[in-house]
């Protein structure tokens, strides 16, 4: 019973401990910082408008928008954004088949060897960076992958659930389960 005990205690204190370097591991706006493109991850506000910023900035030379519901056309997106429509215009490419941050990963290392990328700018939500990046960075092997988190309204139960997400994603990725 008491070893029990100090097994249960010992994983308390592995995920606690891992739950700290999560937190600090959470995506930070990044500013101005060169890299090859831009990947902007679907799902929440401001992504978009960040990964635009950068390429207004000339931080990078092209755009991927992933996850992009198939029904949205590139026109209807530039709308959504005046002053860059000339930016949509030469420099954005749309991902219509990720539907979740693995497909989102699996879309991404298409383009990136389809345009000889080495280095990427990741733009997503600050509480999604560590499992997107991990999954970038499984994926794309040598390139180099620097986050651009966008702030969100963190909420416990949300960085919980994401936490655990990324623990199994993590554990999948080490015994091989891809």
């Amino acid at each position: 019973m008491r070893r029990l005990f100090l097994l249960l205690l010992l994983v308390a204190f592995s995920w606690a401990v891992g739950f700290g370097v999560f937190l600090l591991s959470l995506g930070k706006p990044l500013g101005a910082h060169p890299t090859d493109a831009v990947v902007v991850l679907t799902g929440g506000p401001g992504r978009i408008q960040r990964g635009l910023d950068a390429l207004r900035r000339q931080d990078a030379r092209r755009m991927l928008v992933s996850g992009v519901n198939p029904d949205v056309r590139p026109r209807e997106l530039a709308a959504q954004f005046p002053a860059d429509r000339a930016l949509f215009r030469c420099c954005v490419d749309l991902g219509h088949e990720a539907v979740d941050t693995r497909s989102n990963a699996d879309e991404t290392v298409r383009w990136v060897r389809e345009h000889e990328y080495r280095s990427v700018r990741l733009v997503t939500s600050d509480w999604h960076m560590p499992r997107a990046r991990l999954e970038l960075a499984h994926v794309l092997g040598g390139v180099t992958i620097v986050g651009d988190g966008v702030p969100s309204r963190l909420r416990w139960r949300m960085l919980l659930q994401e936490y655990h997400k990324y623990l199994v994603r993590r554990g999948a990725l080490l015994v091989g389960v891809d």
